[in-house]
């Protein structure tokens, strides 16, 4: 089975990314099909952009490359850094202000995984719309 995918991709600097990450995130979700009639899935998705930005600029303190595909099914939502270290869940205290992100974003998508590579890391969430059905996964 041959899947036709249609995706956009995007480099995001260390300085104002993450805010110009979640624009051009919701720019490129409206001109997909579902997103109109499913706002909450949009809004997590943007969430889940900016947590992961947010990380790869923090721990990793390089630039983020985001890669948005939509395979008719799922949304993949893919963040690379130049940090091979993979990122962990942390459970932090009352009162902290950070240490949230990654579970923020296992509890948006549908799915997380993470890759290390030779240069960095990738960190990918999938989505899945109200009316889509796929058993495969990310």
């Amino acid at each position: 089975m041959a899947i036709k995918a249609m995706g956009w991709a995007h480099s995001f600097p260390v300085a104002g990314g993450v805010r110009a990450g979640r624009r051009w995130t919701r720019q490129q979700l409206e001109s997909l099909p579902w997103t109109a009639a499913e706002p909450q899935t949009v809004d997590a998705i943007v969430l889940a952009v900016s947590e992961l930005l947010t990380n790869a600029h923090v721990h990793a303190h390089s630039d983020a490359r985001l890669i948005l595909t939509w395979d008719g099914d799922l949304l993949h939502v893919s963040v690379h850094d130049e940090d091979p270290t993979m990122p962990r869940r942390r459970h932090p205290r009352a009162g902290e202000v950070s240490g949230r992100g990654v579970g923020i974003v296992r509890m948006l998508a549908d799915e997380l995984e993470m890759k290390g590579q030779r240069h960095g890391k990738t960190v990918s969430a999938c989505f899945r719309p109200a009316g889509t059905e796929r058993p495969d996964g990310c």
